[in-house]
């Protein structure tokens, strides 16, 4: 009996934990992730807007060389994108190292 109870516990606590995807809603207000994000600058908005038309182009029907084209453009809409959003990104490693240093030196 005492061999039973830890595995029939564990199964019982495992499946009692349901993950967060299992539980999404079919509301059809929320906000769909493929939505253009809203963007005040009108030179942001013009390269999202290309970068929507780029997708949209069915690349079954294009060659190797308008391929690599439309690559470099995206690419390069990228970068400029980047550029024009300014702001300061931190990864989850550098906030728990500066964290982390922040403790140690006060």
């Amino acid at each position: 009996m005492k061999k039973l109870l830890i595995p029939v516990m564990t199964t019982f606590l495992l499946l009692s934990f349901m993950p967060i995807q299992l539980q999404a809603s079919n509301n059809p207000n929320a906000i769909a992730a493929s939505t253009p994000a809203v963007v005040e600058n009108k030179e942001a908005d013009a390269l999202i807007t290309r970068l929507y038309e780029i997708k949209a182009i069915d690349a079954k029907q294009l060659n190797h060389a308008e391929k690599k084209q439309l690559r470099k453009e995206v690419r390069a809409i990228k970068s400029e994108l980047k550029a024009l959003s300014g702001g300061v990104y931190l990864s989850t490693a550098a906030i728990v190292i500066i964290i982390l240093l922040l403790l140690l030196l006060l």
